[in-house]
């Protein structure tokens, strides 16, 4: 059987540019359980309320669902526990410096393998306000309109 190669996405955290602004992004490589990994191959994941700590000079990724594998036995995983992130010293002490900022997070963006190893791709965020998130809305929405309108003079 040939070895993994390339970049399969299992999970996206979509909301997570909608309401922060990312700073910094990380691949961290993430410690899972023999049936977590196999419920990953399935593809069944979601970022949507997950978020990461940094305890003990650790980062930790918290309420990430990854569901409970269904061929799995007692040696099941919870859906819902704590994952420990893998970084180099180095990113740990960059990403604890930023975040000692009041407003700043550690957020998932992307959830994947990466020749055949999980990934998770973390970034250093600041919250938006609401006037942003409806400034950003507006935006995306008048370039979609010049892109049409743009579209429509060039076919005639």
């Amino acid at each position: 059987m040939p070895k993994e190669s390339g970049r399969k996405v299992v999970a996206t955290n979509r909301k997570a540019r909608h309401n922060y602004n990312i700073l910094d992004t990380y691949e961290a490589g993430i410690v899972l359980m023999g049936t977590e990994v196999k419920s990953l191959r399935e593809g069944r994941a979601s970022l949507a309320e997950g978020f990461a700590t940094l305890t003990d000079d650790e980062l930790w990724l918290e309420r990430v669902y990854i569901p409970e594998y269904l061929n799995g036995s007692w040696t099941n995983h919870s859906a819902r526990r704590r994952r420990k992130l893998l970084l180099h010293r180095s990113e740990i002490e960059k990403i604890a410096v930023k975040t000692r900022e009041s407003g700043f997070t550690i957020v998932p963006l992307q959830l994947y393998f990466s020749d055949g190893r999980a990934k998770v791709e973390v970034a250093v965020a600041k919250g938006k306000r609401d006037y942003d998130k409806r400034h950003a809305l507006k935006e995306a929405q008048d370039k979609r309109e010049a892109q049409r309108a743009m579209r429509q003079r060039n076919l005639g």
